[in-house]
Formats: structure tokens, C-alpha cells, sequence
């Protein structure tokens, strides 16, 4: 498969901001890719420098084989867009939206009317593309959005936090779609999102990006394994010195490979999880600890975050951005 992102040392800066820093990935033909991070972590600005609707400070970018700075042109006729914030006339049908879209981009009336019926088809949008979108659902609406990306017929569709503020039944439909999507028209995908069960759902690969930096990279199993079999986490009734004194003890067992702490909790990659929760209530009593809450679970892209970051997204998400040096897990 050939390459059809291809990114080096891409740099956004707002002033003494860094708000994308020096980051290097490639996007293969017909992948869904995902960036998954908490909000401010350059995501979004990535997008906009890959779309042309940002200009990079330093780095370059290609798509198709086309520079975003230099052939703004060329790119944006191989790109289809879903931005986050709604864009669509609230005051138009959904026909008459895809239309105009079309238009736009120089497309016959035939063109134009065989792709409408097929991303209505696509979309599951039969029955209500000459309804008035202000009228229709919130997820409806966002059908509509993604339906457009796909009707100039483009290379590569970035799709910028496409279901947020949907119910999870909503999100599941609309992740079928895409996947589907994806398959009969045979187009790459460039998903940003915090949702991380989005990224695993969807996603070929996945990039962790935080604090403006790539942490790690790579499909959501070979990320997962990066931390480990089996994780348990464990909440003891004492803090402070006798939390730090567990901690210390903790790593004395053959069977926890890592000891992680945030937030209330302490997070123990294991060998052989199976049955070690029970030794884990065995070897607190025995040493007059008191644990108070336990919970043993196969690593989630959250764990992965956490892994690579020290803290989970929500926690990321209330401190702002900054920079961080990167790892990368895989073969980008």
C-alpha cells in the first residue's frame, strides 16, 4: 500500500505557543487512521494544517502526493472534510446541501445526482434528504455532514471529532457507517477523537497525541500488548506514607511487571493476571494493608494513554497544553 499522508516535522506555533510540535507520520491508502488525544492536544490543528486551512510554521505535509503550503489547490481536490463545528445551512434540505457541495467543487448535474443517491444510500439517508436540516435530528444532521465529505468523490476524508455530543447509540450507527463507508468507496480515512473506544472501533492504526507531541504510534493491539497482558487496578484504605510503603512492597512480587499511580488509584501490570487478584488480597492482608476497591481488566487505548502520558485524558484534558517529548511504539 502506498502512502497517501505523509507528514515530517509538521510545526504549528501561535506566538511563544506550540500548539503542534515537530511531529512525522504516514497515512496509507484505504486506512482509517486515528488521532486520539484530550481536547488541546493539536489534533484538531493537524487537521487544519493538513487541509489547507492552516499554514504549517515549519515541517511539511503531502497528500496524494501534493504539498499542503505549495499546492493547496491540487490537495483540496483530492480531500473530502468533516469538521467538527457544524457547517451545514440549517435552512436548506439535506439534498439541496449535498448539491450545493457539489457544485461547488464543478461537478455535472448527473455527476452530481448519481453521487447524492449514492451517499443517501450510504449514509442511510433515504426519506429524509428533502427535509430542512434545522428540522432533523442532531445525528441526522451530522449524516448529513459526513455524506457530504464523501460526494466529490475524494482520496482522503478527514473527519474532525465526528460524533461528539451523540448518545452512544448514535455513535455506534454513525461508526458503522463510516466503516462501511470506507469499504464500498474505498477512500482513506483521518479520524480525530477523544472518544477512545471510537479509535478502537475504528481504527487501523492509531496516533497518541499530547501536549502537541506523538507519544506513540501503531494499531490499538500492538499499542494495548505495549502495556502489558493484564492490568489490575487497586484502591487501599490508608494514603500517604502507608500508600507510598504498598507501592514499595507491591514491586517486590515476581508477577507485577510495572506499578503505575494516579489519582486515587494504583495500577499494577501483571503476569499471568489470572488468579493474581486473589494473591494480590493474600499479600495486602499478610502486610496490614487494607484495599478497598479491586479490579482486574484486560489494557484498553486508555490504559495506553496513561502508559505513555502518566495520567489519564480526562486528567489531561484539565491542564491545558503544553510539550512533551515523544515515543513511538511500531512502524509508522
Amino acid at each position: 500500500m502506498d502512502d497517501v499522508i505523509e507528514v515530517h516535522q509538521l510545526t504549528k506555533k501561535f506566538g511563544d505557543f506550540t500548539a503542534v510540535d515537530h511531529i512525522d507520520f504516514t497515512v496509507r491508502r484505504g486506512e482509517i487512521f486515528g488521532f486520539v488525544g484530550p481536547n488541546g492536544a493539536g489534533k484538531s490543528t493537524t487537521i487544519k494544517m493538513l487541509t489547507t486551512m492552516l499554514h504549517p510554521t515549519s515541517g511539511s505535509a503531502r497528500i496524494c502526493g501534493y504539498d499542503v503550503a505549495k499546492e493547496s489547490d491540487e490537495v483540496r481536490r483530492h480531500i473530502g472534510i468533516v469538521f467538527q463545528d457544524r457547517s451545514s445551512d440549517d435552512y436548506l434540505t439535506g439534498r439541496q446541501n449535498l448539491d450545493f457541495h457539489a457544485r461547488m467543487y464543478g461537478m455535472s448535474k448527473s455527476d452530481r445526482e448519481e453521487k447524492m443517491e449514492e451517499v443517501l444510500d450510504l449514509l442511510e439517508l433515504k426519506g429524509k434528504e428533502n427535509i430542512r436540516l434545522r428540522i432533523l435530528p442532531e445525528g441526522v444532521r451530522r449524516r448529513f455532514e459526513v455524506a457530504r465529505g464523501f460526494m466529490t468523490r475524494p482520496d482522503v476524508v478527514f473527519l474532525d471529532e465526528p460524533t461528539i455530543g451523540f448518545d452512544i447509540k448514535a455513535r455506534m450507527d454513525l461508526w458503522n457507517q463510516i466503516k462501511t463507508a470506507r469499504e464500498k468507496e474505498g477512500v482513506t480515512v483521518s479520524l480525530t477523537t477523544h472518544f477512545i473506544e471510537e479509535a478502537n472501533y475504528l481504527c487501523d492504526r492509531v496516533a497518541i497525541i499530547d501536549k502537541a507531541r506523538i507519544v506513540a504510534l501503531d494499531t490499538p493491539r500492538n499499542l494495548k500488548e505495549a502495556v502489558g497482558t493484564d492490568l489490575i487496578s487497586v484502591q487501599i484504605a490508608e494514603g500517604g506514607e502507608r500508600r507510598a510503603a504498598f507501592i514499595e512492597k507491591v514491586k517486590e512480587l515476581d508477577w507485577v511487571k510495572r506499578v503505575e499511580e494516579y489519582s486515587n488509584s494504583i495500577l499494577l501490570n501483571a503476569e499471568s493476571g489470572e488468579g493474581r487478584v486473589a494473591d494480590l488480597i493474600d499479600f495486602a492482608d499478610a502486610h496490614g494493608f487494607v484495599i478497598t476497591s479491586i479490579d482486574e481488566h484486560e489494557p484498553s487505548l486508555e490504559d495506553v494513554f496513561l502508559h505513555f502520558t502518566g495520567r489519564t485524558i480526562r486528567e489531561a484534558e484539565g491542564e491545558g497544553t503544553g510539550m512533551r517529548p515523544g515515543r513511538i511504539v511500531g512502524e509508522m
